[in-house]
């Protein structure tokens, strides 16, 4: 049987901490191997658990978790960060994905989607539905900024036709084995398309991904 994955809470509200360890320990996929109750204790519960996945309140009293995800994913070896938070897309969560985090969940979201968003960070997708991906994007794109539409450009002509694909799909909220089904590929090599493409474009994640193809126009 493969090794559970590991994961680590962080909510100042106990009682948001221990709704969110009896909902996914009910998935023996899933271990909860340490909890925090502020960014600023995120970085040392990291080092010591090893955690593969963070769930991570975005409001704290004293660090938040846009500056412990920023802090986090600077580690030699970062977990993925999922942001929690109460409201849709928002500044908030846009400054957490700038800031690392593979996606968001809503703290409303059912125990299926928290667990399934779990397993959809380990496997390397994006927790951003295709709705929620579009949502986003049209915050990145609404300022219109020509100089950002014109680094985009020049950086996505730097990659292949393939990666290229590889990366509209990602922009499409598509997940790693939907872009392999479209394009007649391996989950593996979507996988490891997508690392070049990031490297390519000097990001973080899926979604600077995508927002680097929506201004560069290869969305429209």
């Amino acid at each position: 049987m493969a090794e559970p994955y590991r994961i680590l809470l962080v909510d100042d509200d106990p009682f948001v901490r221990s709704g969110l360890r009896l909902l996914l320990t009910s998935d023996p996929q899933i271990e909860v191997v340490g909890e925090a109750a502020d960014g600023n204790e995120v970085v040392e519960a990291a080092q010591r658990h090893a955690p593969d996945v963070i769930l991570m309140d975005l409001r704290m009293p004293r660090m938040d978790g846009i500056e412990a995800t920023r802090a986090v994913r600077a580690l030699p070896r970062p977990p993925q960060v999922i942001a929690l938070t109460t409201w849709d897309v928002d500044d908030a969560v846009l400054r957490s994905l700038d800031a690392g985090a593979e996606g968001f969940l809503l703290k409303s979201a059912s125990p299926a989607e928290i667990i399934s968003a779990v397993k959809a960070v380990v496997a390397g997708d994006a927790v951003l539905s295709p709705r929620s991906t579009r949502q986003v994007l049209d915050h990145y794109t609404r300022d219109g900024n020509r100089r950002a539409k014109q680094e985009a450009e020049a950086a996505v002509a730097e990659l292949t036709e393939r990666e290229q694909e590889v990366a509209i799909a990602v922009g499409q909220g598509l997940s790693n084995a939907e872009a392999a089904e479209r394009l007649f590929v391996s989950t593996a090599t979507v996988k490891a398309h997508l690392a070049t493409i990031q490297s390519k474009l000097g990001v973080r994640n899926r979604v600077q991904v995508a927002v680097h193809v929506e201004r560069a126009g290869l969305l429209r």
